[in-house]
């Protein structure tokens, strides 16, 4: 099997042609090698790589940006996912495209399922939303929404002077570093550990399961005070905890305070999706730092 994978030098994106490199062909596409925005060039690139799988790893993730900077938003996220669907289309390929739990309102009490309504409440979170529609447009697609993406990518060593990482990757390098570390109290979160979403992603294509919207994350829900808790009771410096609210912080764009998802759909298709504390165990010894 051949797998071309676009935004292949980011977190999520090296994890996947780790992945997938395991057992068959890559082609790992970086942004500088191809610039999803470029309708002929993602056309052409696809023509000449033949993939049978094509995993969309890019994006424009500047949640708060966005809200100034709607037209590289809507064109990365959405626009560009129109490209890939007709790439995929004319190849015959299995399109994979992931987006966010932003697409929620975050006004539920419990997780939400692939049968809710979405609500996006910014532009990066509309933007994610209209690829969802375009990524629909070739007939083998898989929609993965995940969130608080961590490790992976990030694990590994990178360049000098730069660093991968989400939320919680940040969380544990201030831990290691010995940095205080604000959690919020109001915003709940599905934290979801890269290889898992990564090894999730390779069972639905090779399975293959249905096609369709998936919630792609690992198993659970806390608070992102509680997420950080546990960290750093694992790694002993609990002192360096302080619980802070949202309001309390000045963001552009709105945050969904509850979006936590249920990822039953994903598991009972075959994917093993752990609880994320059993993630965050494996992160920790995957860093060279075991509880």
């Amino acid at each position: 099997m051949t797998t071309l994978v676009t935004g292949a030098s980011g977190q999520l994106g090296l994890e996947v042609s780790r992945r997938f490199g395991r057992d068959g062909d890559v082609v790992a596409m970086t942004r500088a090698q191809l610039d999803i925005t470029d309708h002929g060039a993602v056309l052409a690139t696809v023509a000449r790589a033949r993939p049978d799988v094509i995993v969309n790893c890019a994006a424009y993730n500047d949640v708060d940006g966005a809200e100034t900077d709607p037209v590289t938003a809507m064109t990365v996220n959405g626009l560009a996912v129109r490209s890939l669907a007709a790439a995929a289309r004319e190849a015959g390929a299995t399109l994979v495209h992931y987006s966010t739990d932003f697409v929620f309102d975050g006004q539920s009490s419990r997780p939400y399922d692939e049968y809710a309504e979405p609500a996006p409440q910014s532009v990066y979170a509309s933007s994610k939303l209209l690829g969802e529609w375009f990524a629909t447009g070739t007939p083998r697609h898989y929609v993965l929404r995940v969130e608080s993406l961590f490790g992976g990518g990030a694990e590994s060593p990178q360049p000098a002077g730069r660093r991968l990482g989400s939320t919680l990757d940040r969380i544990v390098d201030a831990l290691l570093d010995g940095r205080p570390v604000k959690g919020f109290t109001d915003r709940t979160v599905s934290p979801s550990y890269v290889p898992d979403v990564a090894a999730a992603t390779e069972m639905l294509v090779s399975r293959p399961a249905p096609v369709g919207l998936y919630h792609c994350v690992n198993g659970g829900l806390a608070t992102w005070f509680e997420v950080a808790q546990v960290a750093a009771s694992r790694l002993g410096c609990e002192s360096l905890l302080s619980p802070v609210t949202s309001d309390t912080v000045e963001m552009r764009a709105a945050r969904p305070r509850f979006c936590a998802l249920s990822n039953e759909k994903i598991v009972t298709a075959g994917a093993s999706m752990p609880p994320w504390e059993d993630a965050l165990d494996r992160y920790l010894v995957a860093r060279g730092r075991p509880d």
